[in-house]
């Protein structure tokens, strides 16, 4: 698989996936590590999957990227998160990120410091609202993160406008969450291509071509779509073979998502 800085470019997202469920998880994320998916990332938000993905990962676990949160309205909250994920994945996490910008000053006291110490790779932020791009602009102002986790979609593009010449500008790293599209495209996200469109662009299906057009942009370091099917993780990673969709195979997958 092609790799950027976080290294292969698809990954694989746990929200409303496994949850809690590691017998599930571990044929989920075998099928995805098997196609060359390294960076798993999940939330002490995502209903049990922080666990379940660390037992499913302990076989590969030398060869995997954990991308975990710390979600927490104090900072004791936040500190026994982090406990229980060194637990889960080892003592030590690849990247670490302040969900949804969630006391993010203050935990960044003490995250650092885990980072300093060893424990943590590298400090990331994330948010899923639009609204609040600005903040995590001055977020990365601040020099403290070394990845940004946005939305990026055909349907969610407002991160191209400041966010990602700011994480350019930088050198942050950008994962691109939602890539197949939000809950509210889910209709359009199941859209099927016909024979002559996956000839165009050189694609098996659609969330392939959606994919290949996040990762088009060279400013995304990775991508990742969450699936509860072994077999669609196995397909996400195709589009990480570092074949590159032309700006007019991109705009054909701008059209179609109208």
């Amino acid at each position: 698989m092609d790799e950027r800085r976080l290294g292969p470019v698809v990954g694989l997202g746990t929200w409303n996936t496994f949850g809690d469920g590691v017998d599930a998880a571990r044929e989920i994320v075998g099928a995805a590590h098997e196609s060359g998916t390294r960076l798993f990332d999940t939330s002490p938000m995502y209903r049990g999957a922080e666990g379940a993905l660390g037992a499913a990962l302990a076989p590969v676990r030398d060869d995997a990227i954990v991308a975990t949160k710390i979600w927490a309205n104090s900072i004791e909250e936040g500190r026994e998160q982090f406990a229980r994920q060194l637990k889960w994945y080892g003592g030590r996490i690849e990247i670490e990120q302040v969900h949804n910008l969630v006391l993010w000053r203050e935990h960044m006291e003490w995250l650092r410091a885990e980072q300093d110490a060893g424990r943590i790779d590298k400090l990331g932020v994330t948010h899923y609202q639009a609204s609040a791009f600005e903040k995590l602009a001055a977020a990365l102002r601040t020099h403290w993160f070394q990845v940004l986790q946005v939305p990026y979609s055909p349907w969610e593009r407002e991160c191209e406008h400041e966010l990602l010449p700011l994480a350019a500008e930088l050198g942050v790293a950008v994962i691109a969450m939602r890539p197949l599209g939000g809950s509210g495209q889910d209709g359009r996200r199941r859209f099927e291509l016909s024979d002559e469109q996956r000839a165009e662009l050189g694609v098996e299906s659609w969330p392939e071509a959606l994919l290949r057009w996040a990762l088009a942009d060279e400013r995304i370091d990775a991508v990742i779509p969450a699936t509860s099917l072994p077999e669609r993780a196995r397909a996400n990673a195709r589009a990480g073979d570092g074949r590159s969709f032309s700006r007019d195979q991109r705009a054909l997958v701008e059209r179609l998502a109208q």
